[in-house]
This record gives structure tokens, C-alpha cells and sequence, in this order.
């Protein structure tokens, strides 16, 4: 090999390296900003303590906390290998009731969306994201992470880490041990039960 073409073959190869770590830094940062965002308007919404909210407000608050949620990855990974084991019909159904149920819980405490968070890592890769996050509240501090994945050309949440306790492994087991004792079925009727209060 020449010394021009070994030069060359040596360039292209630290480029490449710089192109793919400015390339996760990038995605990082779209990460960051997309979080941010959605956490300034959610808490320009939220307004002062003791705000009474319309419906109106609440459908908003409801869609701002939970629409970058994916739910299907969510719903998939709480659900188990019961979730390829179950019929397209039964698919769909589980996973209405589970995001109509998570939708809806999300607005029984409204006063955490008013939390400080500060962004201590974001770590991307193929596609993937991890973020660490401090919450600080009333001068408690909570470690909140979330997984994230880039789906048609944005990123949504597939799991949230609160306190180091995984809300999709939290449902597994819940699931889990319902499936074992009484059946998928007896599963989905308490979905629906609980989805209908809502």
C-alpha cells in the first residue's frame, strides 16, 4: 500500500469515527430539546398550585404527557411472550385498555409534571436512547430515565425508569402472575373493568 493511500485510509477511518459520534451528539441534542419542550409546555399549562383545570385542559395535559409514549412497545414488553401468543384482534384490544388505563392514571398527580429536571446523560445509539434525568421536587430528588427509540423518523418513550424501578417490568409482573393463576382472559376483563372507570 502506497504512503498516500495508507494516509487516506487512515483519514477516512477517524472521519467516519467523528462523523458518527457528532451524529449521536446531534440526536442527543434533539432529545434534550424535544423533552424540554414538552416539559415547558406542560408546565405553562399546569399553571400556578391549586389551578382548577376545565376538560378541556385535562384532554390537553392528558395527549402533552402521554403521546410520546409508545404504547405498543410498552404494552408488548408488560405483556410478555403472551403478546405474540395472543390473536391481532386481542393485540389491539390489550393495548387500548393499557394506554387508555396509563392515559388516565397520569393525571392523578398532577403535581410532579411541576418538578425541576435537570438532564445528566443522554446516551444514543443505533437508533436507541437513554436518558438520565434528575426530578426535584419540594427538595426531594428522584432519578427518572427513559428508554427511547427512534420510530418514523421520531423518538418516543418505550419505558420509564423512576427511581430505578422499570414501569414495563412493573406491569410484567402484575401481568405475569395474573396470566399464571387465571389466563390471559381474566387479564383483559380487568383491563376493561379498570379502563371503564376512567
Amino acid at each position: 500500500m502506497s504512503r498516500i493511500l495508507l494516509l487516506f485510509t487512515i483519514f477516512a477511518f477517524i472521519s467516519s469515527g467523528f462523523t458518527t459520534e457528532q451524529a449521536s451528539q446531534n440526536e442527543a441534542d434533539e432529545i434534550r430539546t424535544l423533552l424540554e419542550s414538552r416539559d415547558d409546555e406542560i408546565k405553562e399549562l399546569l399553571g400556578p398550585e391549586d389551578t382548577e383545570y376545565t376538560q378541556d385542559q385535562r384532554d390537553r395535559l392528558r395527549s402533552m404527557i402521554n403521546d410520546i409514549i409508545d404504547f405498543e412497545s410498552l404494552a408488548a414488553y408488560a405483556l410478555g411472550s403472551t403478546f405474540d401468543e395472543i390473536s391481532e384482534d386481542e393485540r389491539e384490544e390489550f393495548i387500548s385498555l393499557f394506554a387508555t388505563i396509563i392515559r388516565d392514571q397520569s393525571l392523578n398527580r398532577l403535581d410532579i409534571y411541576r418538578a425541576e429536571v435537570s438532564y445528566e446523560e443522554i446516551e444514543v445509539e443505533n437508533g436507541s436512547a437513554r436518558v438520565s434525568t434528575i426530578a426535584r421536587l419540594e427538595n426531594v430528588r428522584t432519578p427518572v430515565d427513559y428508554a427511547m427509540k427512534k420510530e418514523n423518523d421520531e423518538w418516543v418513550i418505550t419505558d420509564m425508569i423512576i427511581d430505578e424501578v422499570s414501569t414495563a417490568e412493573s406491569y410484567n409482573r402484575q401481568f405475569q402472575s395474573i396470566i399464571r393463576q387465571r389466563g390471559f382472559e381474566a387479564l383483559l376483563e380487568s383491563l376493561r373493568r379498570r379502563a371503564a372507570r376512567t
